[in-house]
Formats: C-alpha cells, structure tokens, sequence
C-alpha cells in the first residue's frame, strides 16, 4: 500500500524548521533526506528513521521495525511524530550521525553507433 500524499505533506511540514530537508517519491513510498543524507522512509503512512546511537539515547526506548519486507530495522515513529520540536530535533541528531553518502560512479558516455555504407 503507497503512502497517502497527505500524510507526507503532514510530516514535512512538521520538519519545516530543519535546514536542508526534503522528499522524493520512490517506488509509491517516500524518502526523506536532510541534505544528501536519507534520513527516514516513510512507508504505509508510517515514519521509519534510521537508527542511530545518538537517535537512541534521544527517544530512550524506540520501537525498531523494517520499513519494508526485507528492510533492516527502523526506529518507528508513531505518536511523536506530532511532536514538531521533538521530531525537528531527531532528524537533526540523526544526520549529524549518518556519514555522507558515497559518490555516484560516473559512467562512459555512450558511442553513438557508426552506420558504414
């Protein structure tokens, strides 16, 4: 089941005030970066963030649980998610732990086919 467009409008709104933030849609879910960094999915309108130590000992007890069939554990955000301040300062902790993503290989460009007559 996709996410509903709402409910990620809700949680982007809600994470407003952190520099950088953003959204793509993938495969029906969505991605929510700071930066370059993914820092969360949002998928079946539920928030999956990245685990983190700093993330951790920020929510104390978090509820862990994949994202989707295959996913390593999330932290799963249900109830705080309405919390603007409390989430704001999750996402800012979790990005400052995540290491930068890894350069896209650039690839050859193509060779245009030579048509011999």
């Amino acid at each position: 089941m996709a996410s509903d467009k709402a409910y990620v409008d809700f949680v982007m709104d809600q994470l407003s005030a952190v520099h950088g933030v953003s959204s793509r849609k993938m495969f029906g879910e969505y991605a929510i970066y700071v930066g370059a960094k993914v820092v969360a999915l949002i998928c079946d309108n539920s928030l999956f963030v990245k685990p983190t130590e700093a993330g951790r000992k920020y929510i104390g007890h978090p509820v862990e649980a994949p994202a989707y069939k295959g996913a390593k554990p999330s932290f799963l955000i249900q109830d705080a998610v309405d919390d603007r301040e409390w989430l704001q300062n999750l996402f800012t902790l979790t990005e400052a732990e995540l290491p930068q993503p890894k350069p896209k290989k650039k690839t050859a460009p193509k060779k245009k086919a030579v048509k011999i007559n």
